[in-house]
């Protein structure tokens, strides 16, 4: 089915910007602007290892992806973010897991939005804000909230940075049929069992930030967090088969915890190169561990022309509970074949493209075009690419 999860990550880190803190300085002007992003993206992967048929066969998958993000800057403490997102996936897998047999190949949709306040408190170095989201998809509807605050030092040389997290999942298929049909979906040969009681999934995840200027060429930050996940985690449509050549619906336990901590580092060499640089650590108690470095090296060939070449490499001890296709014993109490889970590494190369030319205050204004294209590949197959264009402009308001 759908690499979900690879997916969001290769679209939503496209053009994520490690710079150095915010050292802008707050005063009491009353000034509204509106900062406007839109986002159009293509993603397209291609490999033989689907979890929907336990294993093998085909994950050819695109996505088409439409956002658009508002930030209504009130004046110089209050802050309204609002974000609205379309996504169109069509997987060659997904006709092995709906309700409705087709064509080879199945459309799907996501749509997602959310709804965000901030707010710089009265110490001028101190914001608090919370978020409220919606994301519906054919096979689970979500919603979620958010509450986090920054703070940063007298000086401005050092952030501090708290946010948690919640998500609550439905997965029952049928969102957008009309003949009221809400139930979880599995497999077509095994739908006469009834495998789970469960259909919700519920996360929780806490992000800490530590971000210090070191000095003017240089930055250090530091991101240990924690998820908690409880209910509905495995995917019903994902079938198991086992050495006997028995075949059931992917088992895994109901409860996750999740520990990532990252350590990013930017050094300015000279006037014209950044060197952007970030590991992260990750441990989960499915038995999986992961390892990422990520290395970004922007550089300014004009005054409105920065070109980013980049690498992102990866490496992950797999689940103690995944098997290959018919390599499961069905004396196992937990079982799965997605590779997701597996022993892999991968590699992620680009070439990131940015025009931003000088902002001109008190009417709309365009900001900026960045224009970015990763490949990925992955040590069991996969191969992927994204492609994606960010524009960016404001319309500022001047005070009367």
């Amino acid at each position: 089915m759908k690499k979900r999860y690879l997916v969001l990550g290769l679209i939503t880190t496209a053009f994520t910007s490690f710079g150095q803190v915010n050292q802008k300085k707050y005063s009491k002007k009353q000034l509204s602007h509106t900062d406007v992003e839109t986002v159009f993206s293509y993603y397209n992967q291609n490999n033989d290892h689907s979890a929907v048929t336990g294993g093998i066969g085909t994950e050819d998958l695109q996505v088409y992806v439409t956002h658009l993000s508002l930030d209504n800057i009130k004046d110089s403490v209050r802050t309204v973010h609002f974000d609205l997102g379309f996504d169109v996936i069509s997987s060659a897998s997904t006709d092995n897991i709906d309700f409705v047999l087709s064509s080879a190949s199945k459309v799907d949709a996501r749509i997602y939005t959310s709804l965000g306040y901030s707010r710089l408190l009265q110490d001028k170095r101190t914001t608090w804000g919370m978020n409220s989201s919606f994301s519906i998809e054919s096979d689970y509807l979500s919603w979620g909230q958010s509450f986090s605050i920054n703070h940063l030092s007298e000086n401005q040389s050092r952030e501090f940075s708290a946010a948690l997290q919640m998500y609550f999942d439905d997965l029952r298929w049928g969102r957008y049929q009309f003949d009221g049909t809400r139930e979880l979906v599995y497999p077509s040969e095994l739908r006469t069992t009834k495998w789970f009681d469960n259909y919700r999934r519920n996360s929780y995840n806490l992000a800490l930030g530590l971000y210090q200027s070191i000095n003017r060429r240089m930055a250090l930050g530091i991101y240990p967090g924690l998820t908690y996940q409880s209910g509905l985690l495995s995917t019903p449509f994902h079938r198991v088969y086992f050495a006997d050549n028995s075949k059931q619906v992917e088992k895994l336990p109901g409860r996750r915890l999740k520990l990532p901590i990252g350590i990013q580092l930017n050094t300015f060499i000279g006037t014209r190169w950044i060197l952007r640089t970030y590991y992260r650590y990750y441990w989960d108690d499915f038995g999986i561990s992961g390892h990422t470095l990520n290395l970004e090296v922007p550089f300014k060939a004009s005054r409105v022309l920065t070109l980013t070449p980049f690498v992102r490499l990866y490496s992950q001890n797999g689940s103690d509970f995944f098997k290959p296709y018919a390599m499961h014993a069905i004396s196992q109490e937990f079982f799965t074949s997605d590779y997701d889970l597996s022993n892999f590494k991968s590699t992620a190369t680009g070439l990131g493209f940015r025009y931003a030319p000088y902002f001109n205050k008190g009417r709309t204004t365009f900001k900026a075009l960045d224009l970015r294209f990763t490949h990925y590949e992955r040590s069991d197959g996969m191969i992927a690419n994204t492609i994606t264009l960010l524009i960016n402009y404001d319309k500022e308001q001047k005070p009367e």
